[in-house]
């Protein structure tokens, strides 16, 4: 693969005087890169979390928020992601890619004789988590302007799907706005045409459609992608596309969307005992996203705004609210909203660009600010008891990184939600690392 301008989120010194950044690659790229010019590559990212939450975990803390105000704060300790990268050129333009992720240290699940209840064989379900693809693809080059891409694929519609590698935000966890109303990281088998002309970058896919039935109120599409079979239901499709444009050095503008229906994408591809009444529904899918990427003059800024739209909202809540009663359904019974928004932008300064040795070793220290709003359930009519999903978010903190693929980083946020709920301040700390092995 020829060099790509899209190189990872590192900033080089040239000649001890001059700084260049660049802005950062995409998850796609990321994989694809560090191919060039060896045939196996092996790499991968990962990152470790340790929080203190300063308000109520309690199941009912919005349903009756003044039963929960003084409750003890919580802590979490976590593995959000540790995926392992595994590239092969086979040459003539034909390349692989693959990312296999563990979610919170994976699964872990068993088979256990227990002598204190009569020899008897069980199944224990030691600790959650999940084990995904997230990429597993086949690419053929024909030019730097065209490449066909097939097989599981990042979607990348708003700024963190495509950039989720944690060297590419600043707080110790996804960006939370895009990260609740959206898949994430959002990935899907289908093709992909994509493609580099001069300062731009394009990609135009075509993947299985979302499942309307496990949208719900908190989330709104977040969980649309996923399938609790062994396979993923296509009887409705979803097309996404994206541009970046990159004017000069370190600066990007991206614009991404999706377009697909959402009814009638299940196994088995009916609705039980409601005959023709809901054969027109199609729970339409529309979303828009436009982002952006500063990393120049030590100061790295992003930004992204994201609104979506979902068609016949009052017969989908009608349908997942009969599915969701039956026996062991995965349906949500929650009742979604016709649109979603996330807005954010974070800005950060490298300090230790002002110190000479510091700079010379390639430390960077950012000191910090993030803002976002989201809200996950804007319904057609008042949301009434439901406007907890209304978000305020503040985050402040620093990254330190004593190498280039490496962060360290502190955060203290705050949710800001209307009255009469309770606002949420946690304190995380982490440290998170993207780098190629081989």
């Amino acid at each position: 693969m020829k060099k790509t301008i899209l190189t990872t989120l590192i900033t080089l010194s040239l000649g001890g005087t001059t700084t260049v950044s660049y802005a950062q690659s995409s998850a796609a790229d990321s994989v694809m890169n560090h191919a060039s010019g060896k045939r196996l590559s092996i790499g991968g990212y990962g990152e470790v979390a340790l929080s203190r939450m300063f308000y109520s975990d309690h199941v009912n803390r919005y349903s009756t928020p003044q039963n929960y105000k003084d409750d003890p704060s919580h802590g979490r300790f976590d593995i959000p992601h540790a995926v392992i990268y595994l590239g092969y050129d086979f040459g003539r333009g034909w390349t692989l890619g693959t990312e296999i992720e563990f979610e919170h240290t994976g699964t872990g699940s068993a088979v256990e004789n227990e002598a204190d209840e009569a020899a008897e064989w069980e199944l224990e379900q030691e600790k959650g988590g999940e084990v995904e693809l997230e990429q597993f693809w086949i690419n053929k080059e024909f030019s730097r302007a065209l490449n066909i891409k097939v097989g599981h694929i990042i979607v990348p519609v708003g700024l963190n799907n495509a950039h989720h590698e944690p060297l590419n935000y600043f707080t110790v966890y996804r960006p939370e706005g895009e990260n609740t109303i959206l898949p994430s990281t959002w990935h899907d088998t289908g093709l992909s045409l994509w493609g580099r002309v001069r300062r731009f970058k394009y990609e135009v896919e075509l993947v299985a459609g979302l499942n309307a039935m496990f949208f719900n109120r908190d989330r709104w599409i977040h969980h649309g992608a996923g399938s609790p079979f062994e396979f993923k239901p296509a009887n409705q499709l979803g097309g996404a596309a994206r541009i970046d444009y990159y004017p000069t050095t370190g600066l990007r503008f991206g614009l991404s969307g999706y377009y697909g229906n959402s009814v009638h994408n299940t196994f088995p591809n009916d609705i039980k005992g409601e005959g023709k009444k809901y054969d027109k529904v199609k729970g339409t899918v529309a979303i828009g996203s436009v982002d952006m990427t500063l990393n120049r003059w030590n100061w790295i800024v992003r930004g992204q705004a994201d609104y979506g739209y979902i068609g016949d909202v009052d017969a989908i809540n009608t349908i997942k609210d009969a599915k969701a009663h039956a026996s062991n359904s995965p349906v949500k019974s929650a009742m979604i909203g016709k649109n979603a928004v996330s807005v954010g932008i974070e800005a950060g300064y490298d300090i230790f660009s002002q110190i000479a040795r510091l700079r010379a070793e390639r430390q960077k220290l950012f000191v910090f600010g993030r803002y976002e709003y989201y809200d996950s359930y804007i319904p057609a009519a008042n949301k009434d008891q439901f406007d907890y999903t209304n978000v305020t978010r503040l985050a402040f903190g620093l990254n330190y990184h004593p190498l280039p693929q490496i962060a360290i980083k502190a955060d203290y946020s705050t949710r800001l939600l209307k009255t009469p709920y309770n606002n949420e301040p946690s304190l995380n700390l982490g440290i998170a690392y993207e780098g190629f092995f081989l």
